[in-house]
């Protein structure tokens, strides 16, 4: 830079050392949680929900490595699904600390203090499944969707919905309405922004190639899998641990109709679906185990 490196050498010897508590920035991380109960357990309830949106970073983070990398390679593709993966892995196995992890009858107090706010509202959750795939593919439509269908006009047929929707008026739920209001200029823009570089896009493209390996048909097929199957019945058992209840089940705290929109074979959402066979994506969703690769 035409500068003197001599005076960029004597500050770096002036600077203190660096300890693990300010790289880690660990007195702030830890002043976050900030619980809205005296509940012991809603400290577990929202400690578990920050880690949750930390992984989802980091994996929003590795996909937009894929959707920009020039040339992408599979090898490279491959790597970072890995590391994808390996993140869903983690937070499928942690959903223990919610289904199991606290009591009962605290969290069904401690909720009331939380409404409308859902873990529906998780933007990185919705921004994931944008950046993996179609737009037209997380849409429920009884009109034909063309490629040159406006995400606009698809975004309020988008499918999640259906899950904050109360089922008797068809009115949307206050946790909707804030979600949309807060997040839908972000997202739709974020829609149109990676409409030719999502993951399945991307994927085209070293298929058209002739360069897409067998290993990266694996690696993405696990993660729809993990994400469209696995992680909604995790969901969907923590639901039942909590909310079920004879002879009416407990309303979720954003007022979502949890019992049809939870589970995966009434949602359908699929990723990839020229890497899956007919008769997968008629099963689709009946059991957690991953099938093996037919294709």
């Amino acid at each position: 830079m035409g500068q003197d490196m001599a005076s960029y050498l004597e500050g770096l010897l002036q600077a203190d050392y660096l300890t693990y508590w300010d790289y880690v920035h660990l007195e702030t991380l830890l002043s976050l949680q900030t619980p809205k109960t005296a509940y012991p357990d809603e400290l577990v309830f929202i400690t578990y929900h920050q880690i949750t949106e930390l992984y989802f970073k980091l994996i929003l983070h590795e996909i937009n490595q894929i959707a920009n990398a020039q040339p992408l390679t599979a090898d490279f593709f491959e790597a970072r699904m890995q590391r994808v993966n390996r993140y869903f892995g983690l937070l499928e196995q942690s959903f223990g600390v919610m289904i199991t992890g606290m009591e009962r009858e605290q969290f069904l107090k401690f909720r009331m203090a939380l409404l409308p706010s859902s873990g529906f509202q998780s933007v990185q959750f919705r921004e994931i499944e944008i950046l993996s795939t179609d737009f037209s593919n997380l849409v429920v439509s009884e009109e034909p969707i063309t490629h040159d269908t406006p995400i606009t006009d698809l975004y309020e047929s988008i499918y999640w919905k259906r899950g904050a929707t109360e089922l008797a008026t068809q009115q949307k739920t206050l946790t909707l309405r804030q979600f949309d209001k807060q997040y839908s200029s972000r997202l739709i823009r974020l829609a149109e922004e990676y409409q030719s570089k999502n993951l399945y896009q991307r994927f085209k493209e070293l298929e058209n190639a002739g360069t897409a390996t067998d290993g990266l048909v694996t690696s993405l097929r696990e993660y729809d899998w993990s994400v469209n199957v696995r992680w909604k019945l995790v969901h969907l058992r923590s639901a039942v641990q909590y909310l079920h209840k004879e002879p009416e089940d407990i309303k979720a705290t954003g007022g979502t109709n949890w019992q049809t929109y939870l589970p995966p074979v009434q949602q359908q959402r699929v990723f990839f679906p020229s890497l899956w066979s007919t008769a997968e994506l008629q099963n689709w969703g009946q059991s957690s185990r991953l099938p093996s690769n037919q294709n």
